[in-house]
This record gives C-alpha cells, sequence and structure tokens, in this order.
C-alpha cells in the first residue's frame, strides 16, 4: 500500500483499463463472419467497441495525469486555480485535476 490511497485506487483502476483495452483490441483482430448479416452486427458492435476503447484511453490519460501530480506533490490540488479539491470529489473521481468550483465555472462558460 503506498502513502497516498488514491495512488492505489488509481493504479487499480489503470490495469482495468489496460485489460479492458486489451481485450478490445483482441476482440478486434478476430476473423469477421462471411454472412452479410452478421457482418453488419459485428461492424455496429465494433463501433461500440470502439467508441468504449477510446473512453478508456482518455481515462488512462487523466489517470496517468493525476499519477505524475502525485510524484510531483501536487495531487489534490486544482491545476487551474491552486486550491485544495475536496475529499468528496476526490473520492468520486481520484483523477479529477479541478476543484468543483473552477468546474462549474469552465460548464457556465467562465
Amino acid at each position: 500500500m503506498t502513502a497516498n490511497p488514491y495512488e492505489d485506487i488509481l493504479r487499480t483502476r489503470q490495469r482495468e483499463l489496460y485489460r479492458r483495452l486489451h481485450k478490445i483490441e483482441a476482440d478486434f483482430e478476430q476473423p469477421r463472419n462471411p454472412d452479410d448479416d452478421d457482418r453488419a452486427t459485428e461492424r455496429s458492435n465494433d463501433e461500440v467497441l470502439d467508441e468504449l476503447g477510446l473512453v478508456g484511453q482518455e481515462e488512462l490519460k487523466a489517470i496517468d495525469a493525476a499519477l505524475d501530480r502525485i510524484a510531483n506533490g501536487t495531487f489534490g490540488t486544482c491545476t487551474r486555480c491552486g486550491r485544495p479539491i475536496s475529499k468528496e470529489r476526490l473520492d468520486a473521481v481520484p483523477y479529477a485535476p479541478l476543484c468543483q468550483e473552477c468546474v462549474a465555472e469552465l460548464r457556465a462558460g467562465g
């Protein structure tokens, strides 16, 4: 166990995402069915898998950035305003780079 409990959470999620992305990649490498109807279904499934893969890659980037902040000693500090990020926010989104106030400002167009 590390000194920062969020690091353990982030590393566990990172491993889960790598496994999921590996499975998605393996699915894309499977031979396609020669039947036209089945190929259409597979193409639809591929689109869903592709989207899941993209979302997973984005989450991995956010996790890597959070792990970098842990290594640099800046984890838990808003990257925009420099104020602390609440424990509640980090419990909900452990890789959150912004405090709730900055997220609200950005959503409001500020």
